[in-house]
């Protein structure tokens, strides 16, 4: 019934009680989970996973942090390699984030630009992580020609402007559980964007909703989300639901029959 766009599943903070925690998520509903990879080494666990688990599908992918101190060419040889997995629905997760003083934005825009080629060599959707970056983000994506590019702003966190900017280019926006929090921007735009373009996420084992902040977020707390966007729209949770599933499908062009 419910999605989670991105979980980090295969991570170290879920070995020691990973069953547990994908039992949990399917007590809650969620019947689909896309796990991405930051670096090679967490896309071949990933991989991994998602062979064991047909619900589970794999992202191999590049994080601005793991691109910020530059990429050896043999890196990306390996990425690509990996890409062509049956296991990987996407590349991801790759982008910018410039939250950090220390930033080198020159390393992270060459190592997104080759993530992007790399997509379109491979014809998979991309899911992007931007991060105090939107206007180079968007930037880069109109200047490997977007129009080739499709795919998903993962734990999206702009404005309305933002989030209109990023569906005009064929993106959705994946939401995270930062929408329960109290401060958050993200309300307005759920409730103004059409529902076609959203997606759910928890971002396990970061950014874990009301009432769970502050601890280890897992993957059945999808659900909150889609219920808080169903709240937000005064819709059916049902109708949120399936909308946000159909919408999950399509951005990774999965057959859920």
């Amino acid at each position: 019934m419910f999605a989670d766009a991105h979980c980090h599943l295969s991570f170290p903070a879920f070995d020691e009680d990973r069953p547990a925690v994908i039992e949990r998520m399917k007590e809650a509903g969620v019947t689909l989970l896309i796990d991405p990879g930051v670096n090679a080494e967490t896309s071949r666990t990933s991989i991994d996973l998602a062979r064991k688990h047909s619900f589970i599908h794999a992202n191999v992918g590049l994080h601005p942090h793991d691109a910020d101190s530059g990429i050896e060419a043999a890196t990306f040889d390996e990425l690509q390699q990996l890409a062509r997995y049956p296991e990987v629905v996407a590349i991801g997760e790759i982008g910018l984030d410039y939250h950090y003083p220390e930033t080198s934005p020159e390393n992270q825009q060459e190592a997104f630009r080759t993530m992007l080629r790399m997509a379109r060599s491979l014809n998979l959707p991309v899911v992007i992580h931007s991060r105090d970056a939107w206007q180079d983000t968007l930037r880069i994506l109109d200047e490997e020609h977007h129009s080739a590019l499709r795919g998903v702003m993962h734990c999206f966190s702009g404005d309305l402007h933002t989030a209109q900017e990023c569906i005009k280019r064929g993106f959705r926006l994946s939401i995270p559980g930062t929408l329960t929090y109290k401060r958050s921007t993200l309300p307005e735009v759920v409730r103004a964007v059409p529902l076609e373009s959203l997606l759910t996420e928890t971002d396990s084992p970061y950014l874990a909703p009301v009432p769970f902040r502050g601890k280890r977020n897992e993957p059945a707390h999808a659900a909150i989300v889609a219920r808080t966007i169903a709240e937000i729209r005064e819709i059916p949770v049902e109708k949120a639901a399936e909308a946000i599933m159909k919408n999950t499908a399509s951005a990774f062009n999965l057959d859920l029959q």
